[in-house]
């Protein structure tokens, strides 16, 4: 096998991008410490053309040199928006339909394998800080709690890596014929 060159990716350009048809999928950073966590949360919604980024209270915005080394680009194509508040920004999904789901090992959380997103339905993943995960008030405000399953001996997986986990899971059950 022979590995592939960039050119041969067949890649969107940004205006490409820009116009493309979005998974049904926002993500919402609840007070995000890490800037190389927020420019690889861009990088992953990039990839799997997620509608638009919620950056919320602590959560630093581009243009920013750390987030631009992991986001590789990617602040220019994905859509975002700085809230302060993100118990703000829920409500204000919320009251446009779209499902809140926060990512978090919570009591009755619903394991992420287990889960069966509706066809038609807009949702929103909402990802929390570093060290003391989604707020509780978000929380408790949200439609749906999942969880990442984990079998090892670590209490939980980088804030990047657990969008990457849910956003591909997501995206490849919302995609399915």
């Amino acid at each position: 096998m022979r590995k592939l060159k960039n050119s041969e990716l067949d890649r969107l350009n940004i205006d490409e991008f820009k116009h493309a048809k979005k998974t049904p999928l926002i993500i919402v950073l609840d007070n995000i410490r890490s800037l190389n966590n927020i420019g690889s949360v861009f990088r992953t919604s990039d990839a799997f053309l997620v509608e638009k980024i919620y950056l919320c209270g602590i959560t630093a915005t581009p243009p920013h040199n750390d987030i631009r080394k992991t986001a590789l680009g990617s602040t220019e194509t994905v859509d975002w928006v700085y809230a302060e508040n993100t118990l703000d920004v829920i409500n204000m999904l919320k009251s446009e339909n779209v499902k809140t789901i926060s990512i978090e090992q919570a009591e009755k959380a619903t394991m992420l394998n287990t889960f069966q997103p509706e066809m038609n339905q807009k949702y929103a993943l909402i990802f929390g800080n570093e060290v003391k995960g989604v707020s509780q008030d978000v929380v408790d405000a949200s439609d749906i709690v999942i969880e990442i399953p984990q079998f090892g001996t670590k209490h939980s997986l980088n804030i990047s890596v657990s969008c990457g986990v849910v956003v591909w899971d997501m995206f490849s059950k919302l995609l399915k014929p």
